[in-house]
């Protein structure tokens, strides 16, 4: 499932005051028009409710799309190269300076937003513009997956439609992500300056991003022919009546394949937290928790599929040493029946479950948190549960100690991600039009804030009572 991330916001600029064109005069305007309709864009969807917010991601990614060819036209311009077969005559007087709120970075006061950060350039507003439409591909696949745990559940052919749409948004996060570490690794004056403090997108973060979309990536093509987690969901479904007509049916899988994809996407998520760990001081421990619980899924996973083709070939012992192996992956306690589910630590688990059930049916912006663990973990035990109830009463077979399994499973492999992100320019016609003066009547910095519109209450003050502290308060005392 991949991270929830937080969209940035933005501040107000005009182009109009560091660009110049002898030939496209209305173009840096038109750039500054664009961009306003994004901020606006950005600070509305940041006050929707968590359900509105899901429901406007498309039109958000529209925005910020129609905004990049803009501002890719202004970039090739100022290097000198042809937009849409036109050339564009184009003067930078000044950097223009930027803010831009980073969303990734951790909070130095709980509670309480990170303040934005000033960087100057046009690079600064490609970065940035780019990352935030990779986080809205992320977040429109998790909205995409978020269908798979309706209160119906899906069918065969809703379900792969659901993955592959989610599939098509990752693909595209991951070509963002490339293209923002390549331009940052490629360019002749090396890796641009941003300020410390943007670490959104400093090339380190955008490397780790880039490996932990490809980790989901992965995932992705496994859940596509992993029957369990459908099954987890059809139990935990009180509306579900299936059960009464037939019994589940449960497909033999590819399991050495679908155990290498796995261990890909397990190394993938432990490039990603070690690339992520380089701006350790600054990146949010929830996205480096989440990619450890990622690379842990993912091998109890592979695991998991290994102590599948084991039961299949009838090595029943054995497959019950994978499945402790896979326990072991997700950091769970191993007794000599498997996992140990007793008294307070099954209380617990049980509490755990519902939680992430309730947060679930609620599609709360903290689930899937953990990378999966949760998910992968029930699913463990329940193959554990039939495994030893199997071997109990049918089979009767040693079971082998479970260590020395983990260094038999294969090496790695990763589906390989073709897309690449082409940017977008304006077209012939729409060039054609900005060969005119601007209009005078460009957008300002009005209402800079994020929080226009709502009164700020002093820190530690009681609520209600901030007219009392001045800022238009009459009360004298």
């Amino acid at each position: 499932m991949p991270f929830p991330f937080v969209l940035s916001t933005t501040s107000h600029i005009s182009f109009g005051s560091s660009l110049t064109s002898s030939t496209h005069p209305s173009l840096p305007t038109a750039a500054t028009s664009q961009r306003a309709i994004l901020r606006a864009a950005l600070k509305a969807h940041k006050r929707l409710s968590p359900s509105d917010q899901a429901n406007n991601l498309s039109s958000l990614a529209s925005t910020v799309e129609n905004y990049l060819r803009y501002l890719i036209s202004l970039d090739l311009a100022l290097s000198g190269k042809a937009v849409a077969g036109e050339d564009i005559d184009i003067a930078l007087a000044k950097e223009p300076a930027i803010e831009w709120r980073p969303t990734l970075s951790s909070n130095s006061i709980p509670g309480r937003e990170n303040e934005r950060v000033k960087g100057k350039g046009i690079d600064y507003e490609i970065f940035f513009a780019h990352h935030t439409l990779a986080l809205i591909q992320n977040l429109l696949a998790r909205q995409s997956l978020l269908g798979l745990y309706a209160g119906i559940n899906p069918t065969a052919e809703q379900r792969t439609a659901l993955i592959q749409n989610a599939t098509k948004y990752l693909k595209t996060a991951y070509s963002l992500h490339s293209y923002l570490h390549l331009r940052a690794t490629s360019s002749n004056d090396g890796p641009p300056t941003f300020p410390t403090a943007a670490v959104d997108v400093a090339p380190t973060v955008q490397s780790g991003l880039q490996h932990l979309t490809h980790a989901e990536f992965n995932l992705l093509c496994v859940l596509k022919d992993d029957p369990y987690p459908g099954l987890l969901v059809q139990s935990r479904n009180k509306d579900d009546r299936d059960w009464m007509i037939r019994a589940p049916q449960i497909p033999k899988v590819r399991a050495q394949v679908l155990t290498r994809l796995c261990i890909g996407a397990a190394q993938h998520a432990s490039a990603a937290a070690a690339a992520l760990k380089v701006e350790s001081n600054r990146v949010s421990k929830d996205l480096l928790e989440y990619c450890d619980g990622v690379q842990r899924a993912s091998r109890a996973k592979a695991c998991r599929f290994q102590a599948l083709d084991e039961d299949a070939s009838g090595q029943i012992g054995k497959a019950i040493a994978w499945i402790r192996a896979a326990l072991n992956e997700l950091g769970l306690d191993i007794g000599k029946e498997g996992a140990k589910s007793s008294g307070l630590g099954k209380l617990k688990n049980s509490w755990l479950e519902r939680r992430e059930d309730k947060r679930i049916e609620k599609g709360s912006t903290n689930w899937g948190l953990d990378g999966g663990k949760l998910e992968e973990a029930r699913i463990v035990d329940y193959l554990d549960k039939k495994f030893n109830k199997e071997n109990d009463t049918i089979s009767n077979q040693l079971i082998p100690e479970w260590k020395p399994l983990l260094a038999t499973l294969p090496s790695g492999m990763n589906m390989p991600v073709q897309e690449r992100w082409k940017p977008a320019v304006l077209e012939e016609d729409e060039l054609a039009s900005m060969r005119g003066p601007p209009d005078e009547d460009e957008p300002t910095a009005a209402n800079s804030s994020d929080e226009e519109g709502v009164s700020k209450a002093p820190v530690g003050a009681f609520p209600g009572t901030q007219k009392d502290y001045g800022g238009g308060g009459t009360s004298y005392y």
